[in-house]
């Protein structure tokens, strides 16, 4: 997976005015793609810092076109971008404002997810983090669980100027099979808040109903074996509230950053 680096010399029209979520994908969605900036270093994967232009509106994002995905061979070949979709859908249902505003659209390399680019420190990641994080940490490492991620890196946790964390690379979630692979085993064993587990119950009754828009959007960018192991894994923790121990296999990224 791919570590987002900002472009070498980004001007001033690179930068985003404040807008809403609504503006931000549909400038995503539907705006005009520049890919000036190129290729990012340190990219698996084929991966651009993209400038998206609608109207008035400037936002750089990071595009991830299918058709330059690495087969892997524990995932469905061309769905990584897919499931980069998925994951920022089911951040925007539970209201955790995790994952970065993602489309997938047509681009200039094909089909492929486009992601707003948060405008970050890339020598800061999971492990400069603090105690004061502890709050924000404890939703991500939920999501995680939740989304079945495979590859949470410590420099896959980006802290933006107005102190949010936010995760990205979400590539390689949504697996069938357990795959649970992170750094942040912080909250291991304990139980989940009150809160959150309030959240995961409105993500439970839209899984449940298969009439809602977030159902059937999850439902075209996931097979049927991976939606159903998903509403397993948020049943599960609806029965016990509690974050998941590492467990037998693999249970850490490598490399950890």
């Amino acid at each position: 997976m791919s570590e987002a680096l900002p472009p070498e010399n980004p001007s001033e029209d690179d930068m985003p005015t404040i807008v809403t979520l609504e503006q931000v994908l549909d400038v995503l969605t539907n705006g005009e793609m520049e890919t000036t900036h190129g290729l990012l270093r340190y990219s698996s994967n084929h991966t651009f810092l993209v400038t998206m232009r609608q109207d008035d509106l400037c936002i750089p994002a990071v595009y991830k076109p299918r058709r330059g995905e690495r087969p892997l061979w524990d995932f469905p070949d061309g769905t990584l971008c897919n499931r980069e979709r998925a994951a920022f859908l089911t951040s925007d249902l539970l209201d955790w404002d995790i994952v970065p505003p993602t489309s997938l659209r047509d681009g200039s390399h094909g089909i492929g997810s486009v992601q707003f680019y948060v405008d970050h420190d890339p020598a800061i990641n999971y492990f400069s983090f603090d105690e004061r994080f502890a709050p924000q940490l404890a939703r991500l490492a939920l999501f995680d669980a939740l989304v079945n991620n495979a590859d949470r890196k410590g420099g896959h946790c980006l802290l933006d100027g107005e102190g949010q964390v936010w995760g990205i690379d979400h590539g390689i979630t949504f697996n069938a099979e357990h795959k649970l692979r992170t750094v942040i085993w912080d909250f291991a064993g304990q139980s989940v808040p009150q809160q959150l587990m309030e959240d995961v119950r409105r993500l439970c009754e839209a899984l449940e109903d298969d009439t809602s828009v977030y159902y059937t959007q999850m439902a075209e960018l996931l097979n049927r074996s991976e939606l159903a192991a998903f509403q397993q894994r948020v049943n599960k923790l609806l029965r016990t509230s509690i974050y998941p121990r590492p467990g037998p296999g693999p249970n850490y990224p490598w490399p950890a950053v």
